[in-house]
């Protein structure tokens, strides 16, 4: 079974060094994507889907292959481009990368019952999956409920 993505129980997370997963909880502000826990855990996706693609028939190089590496670098540039953008913009791409992680488990579905995967590596991918898309629902909510709170007044006129 190929580890995938460790389970830690806050979304934003600073690295330590490098993108390496750091357990501890935020206490700095998030300065980039790459201080985001919800970006680290795509990386460590769109890793798991090379490694595990290597191993697929050459015929499928420009089928599932490209289809399943296309749409995991999505998933994290999405989350990279969002933060870069407006509240709604993010929110915006957080859904575009859903979309891609659907697309994702789908496609290990369907190689998992080609057998190019394995049952036990499929379900640790789609289980990956599961918690990304669990992390991407959470933070598109906290940036919605942020968004919709009132401002308070401004001193000046």
């Amino acid at each position: 079974m190929i580890p995938i993505i460790a389970r830690v129980g806050s979304i934003f997370v600073r690295p330590k060094s490098g993108l390496s997963v750091a357990a501890t909880p935020l206490t700095n502000p998030i300065c980039s994507y790459r201080d985001l826990r919800v970006w680290q855990q795509s990386m460590e996706l769109v890793e798991s889907t090379y490694r595990v693609t290597k191993s697929f028939p050459d015929t499928e190089r420009y089928g599932l292959v490209n289809q399943l590496r296309r749409a995991a670098v999505s998933v994290a540039s999405n989350i990279a481009e969002g933060h870069a953008r407006s509240t709604g913009d993010y929110v915006r791409h957080l859904l575009i990368s859903s979309g891609s992680l659907a697309e994702i488990e789908t496609q290990f579905i369907v190689s998992s019952r080609l057998g190019f995967l394995a049952d036990s590596e499929a379900a640790s991918l789609l289980e990956a999956c599961n918690h990304l898309g669990r992390m991407l629902g959470g933070l598109r909510k906290s940036l919605r409920s942020r968004r919709s709170k009132p401002r308070a007044p401004s001193p000046y006129p």
